[in-house]
């Protein structure tokens, strides 16, 4: 038997219900070697409101779960396994072609795997919604309800420099980024 992985299309918000889920039957029924893993891709993401650094997690698929099993020679899901699937409350369907499961292919394999085991071990990374261009009004702060044009972002320190028209001359300024918003 190969082991491949497969795409299931589930209920939104019930990615994580429908894992767990299928984690605990496989093993109440004695088959977690036929379905070793399941995943629900995230990423750790930072944002800052009120001046507070939060971090949460965000699905990178969100809607499906991916499935790794044990395929039958015939390329199709053992009947245990696909049983156990259907019967879960939340799962849609596998992703495929007239009905039939299709695995995924290897480089798309490669990427899941890659996105899944480093969602746990770095970083998050700062969500910023602003680029070099982008026209911003200053929410807060001495400049509070000026306009400018965003001349650089600086991730790693969270801070965006805009340049705002005060006394007619172009003057940079450093603010957080959650102290800017969208015109």
């Amino acid at each position: 038997m190969a082991k491949n992985w497969y795409v299931l299309r589930v209920q939104s918000n019930k990615e994580e219900t429908v894992r767990e889920t299928l984690e605990r039957k496989a093993r109440l029924e004695g088959i977690e070697g036929l379905l070793p893993r399941v995943v629900v891709p995230t990423e750790r993401i930072s944002t800052m409101k009120g001046g507070k650094r939060r971090v949460s997690e965000r699905k990178l698929y969100p809607g499906y779960v991916f499935v790794e099993m044990d395929a039958e020679e015939d390329g199709s899901v053992p009947e245990k396994v696909w049983f156990l699937i259907r019967e879960t409350s939340g799962v849609g369907d596998f992703i495929g072609t007239e009905g039939k499961p299709t695995p995924m292919k290897g480089h798309e394999v490669e990427k899941l795997v890659g996105e899944a085991d480093r969602s746990g071990q770095e970083a998050p990374a700062l969500k910023v919604d602003y680029a070099p261009g982008d026209h911003v009004k200053i929410k807060q702060g001495p400049f509070e309800n000026f306009e400018g044009v965003v001349d650089e972002v600086q991730l790693d320190k969270g801070l965006v420099r805009v340049i705002v028209t005060i006394f007619g001359r172009a003057t940079p300024v450093e603010l957080e980024y959650w102290q800017v918003g969208p015109i």
